[in-house]
């Protein structure tokens, strides 16, 4: 039986997925993406044709792609990626997600991503059928979650509750989503678009590296303040890293005028043939790189000229959320516990993991999230804590975190006693343990080195270096299992990303690795490559040698990225050149010829990635 949420969601969308009746849907929390019953029947129909054999794999994964099903490195099983938008999530939708993993995951964990999504892996066909049912009673979607469409709009987790900020983006990010889901423009572009919405200077949405992006502006018209923001396209990581350009640095917001400048920027992208044949370089960076800002500008001016225009609705009436998050906000506990012994481990959780919010009385609380991985025990926990001590929306981040928001600073030792009985309280959210990295060779096929078990190691290593240097503890570190990026080892303070070294005929796993690179609280920066190849096994060794002489050589007040400007790259290649050193193969050598979290000796196993199908 549907729960009413999904009922009402599917009452309240068309066939193109606006809403028809938004009063049902604009104030419920999370539920941002109507929910379409007919879509999880259509893919129970054509999968079900699919492993009959009655239609061919290519036109398969389309379809499946548009639903947030993605194909794995191994044969027979998929990915489902549900879709967050700006990383909103409820108790309710925390509990569905732990539901469908112990149903359909054999691996037992949710994986929150980079892109504030949150995976399930190793799902077989039709088992991807119920679980993206399951998961769209509870209000949530994996509609366009994969594929050449506009993927998950992310923002700034800390938006509406940030000192900093100069107006909340959540509302028109939601309706940017509702007006593009299921629109059928964005259904079979050249390349996917990625979107983010960031309302404070910080830049914790790091607009900078996305296809289209909006920062918060305001401008005095006749009296009056209009909301708006600067709108940037072009940005992108992976192979080609690229910061995205100013189309305009003024679109106003609550007239819908962004909407119809994002739609002619999507239209103009759409009409790129040129750009089909090669899919891997088929992103709105390579047309900007081709033909400039200035000459896309004109285009678009051209094209919201066309009748076209006339014919869509931008206001945001139907579209837009108004919920009240702070009116569903816990009231003050009549009773609740304090520090005794445990007050050091408590006052450290709260000195990185705590943030005074700009409401009164609250304080939001990020969770890390080791790896970005959550069981479901974990998700029951995460969803208890949320009824008990928060607001009902926590909100994922870019990060791999769950920042928990609406907490009452009376709660904060009851909370984290809490977290700790999950394995949860573990302080160091956004610290230098809080490494990064995507699913590399544990799921992926484009994948080359395992990510996820190199990851493992290096938070294991930092935490036996016993780091105390503030700045030292500032740096960040983001690993990718391959030149794409999705780990962003690119705006990593210190990154590696997947590649190989080859010994006779053996191959050793290794990585390159970036330093510099920043991403949040200064301008964006891509951190600068390396020149050696450092096998994995050695990569541990590699980082503490890059810390300690960082903490021995920096100036007072020095960040990594100045410390780099200022030293150079050949400085810092010298701490670990012996290592990048390879071996031959043999019994003592063994180790370094075998990944991490593997038993075989490494090979180069790459398949056909479907993002760019």
């Amino acid at each position: 039986m549907k729960s009413d949420t999904a009922a009402i969601a599917e009452r309240a969308a068309d066939g193109r997925g606006t809403l028809a009746d938004p009063e049902v849907l604009r104030d419920v929390p999370g539920h941002v993406i109507p929910i379409l019953q007919r879509e999880f029947d259509d893919f129970k129909t054509e999968a079900t044709r699919f492993l009959a054999g009655e239609i061919d794999e290519e036109e398969f994964i389309k379809f499946r792609l548009k639903q947030g099903v993605y194909g794995q490195r191994q044969s027979d099983v998929q990915m489902v990626r549900t879709k967050l938008p700006f990383g909103a999530i409820t108790a309710e939708q925390l509990e569905a997600f732990a539901s469908v993993i112990e149903k359909y995951a054999p691996l037992r964990k949710g994986h929150i991503t980079t892109r504030q999504n949150i995976q399930i892996h190793h799902v077989p066909l039709l088992d991807a059928e119920r679980a993206i049912r399951e998961l769209g009673d509870a209000g949530l979607s994996s509609r366009e979650g994969c594929g050449n469409t506009i993927r998950n709009v992310t923002g700034d987790p800390f938006a509406g509750i940030a000192k900093d900020e100069l107006f909340d983006m959540t509302p028109y990010a939601t309706a940017y989503v509702r007006y593009f889901v299921r629109h059928p423009t964005t259904q079979a572009m050249p390349r996917k678009v990625k979107t983010a919405f960031d309302g404070s200077a910080a830049g914790r949405a790091i607009a900078e590296i996305h296809d289209i992006a909006f920062c918060a502006r305001v401008r005095e018209d006749g009296g009056h303040t209009l909301r708006g923001a600067q709108m940037l396209v072009g940005g992108g990581t992976s192979i080609m890293p690229r910061k995205a350009a100013v189309l305009y640095d003024f679109v106003e917001l609550d007239n819908g005028e962004y909407l119809k400048v994002a739609e002619a920027v999507l239209r103009i992208f759409d009409r790129q043939d040129w750009l089909r044949p090669n899919r891997a370089r088929a992103r709105i960076k390579v047309f900007v790189d081709k033909y400039g800002i200035d000459e896309l500008r004109r285009q678009v001016e051209e094209e919201l000229q066309g009748d076209w225009v006339a014919e869509r609705d931008f206001s945001l009436d139907r579209l837009i959320s108004h919920y009240d998050e702070q009116a569903d906000a816990p009231a003050p506990p009549e009773r609740y516990g304090t520090p005794n012994g445990d007050l050091s481990e408590f006052e450290r959780f709260c000195s990185t993991s705590v943030t005074e919010q700009r409401q009164d009385g609250y304080v939001a609380v990020e969770v890390h999230v080791p790896r970005g991985d959550l069981t479901p025990e974990q998700l029951r926990g995460l969803a208890a804590i949320l009824r008990r001590h928060c607001s009902p929306l926590a909100r994922t981040t870019v990060q791999q975190n769950l920042l928990l928001r609406y907490v009452r600073r009376e709660s904060l030792y009851d909370l984290w006693r809490e977290l700790c009985a999950i394995e949860l309280g573990a302080p160091g959210a956004r610290q230098i343990e809080d490494v990064v990295s995507c699913p590399g060779t544990d799921s992926c096929k484009l994948g080359i080195t395992s990510s996820m078990g190199l990851n493992a190691a290096l938070r294991q290593r930092l935490a036996a270096m016993a780091i105390e240097d503030p700045l030292a503890r500032a740096v960040n570190v983001k690993i990718s299992g391959c030149p794409n990026g999705c780990g962003q080892h690119h705006l990593g303070t210190i990154g590696f990303y997947g590649a190989s070294i080859k010994v006779g005929e053996h191959t050793i796993p290794a990585y390159i690795p970036h330093v510099g690179g920043t991403f949040e609280g200064a301008p964006v920066s891509f951190g600068q490559r390396l020149k050696l190849r450092l096998p994995a096994k050695r990569v541990p060794d590699a980082l503490e040698r890059i810390i300690r002489h960082y903490e021995q050589e920096h100036r007072e007040g020095e960040h990594f990225g100045p410390y780099v400007e200022r030293v150079g790259t050949e400085a810092i290649e010298a701490q670990i050149k012996e290592l990048a050193m390879p071996v031959d193969f043999g019994i003592e050598t063994m180790s370094e010829f075998i990944d991490w979290s593997r038993s075989a000796p490494f090979q180069v196993i790459r398949g056909e990635g479907e993002c760019a199908v």
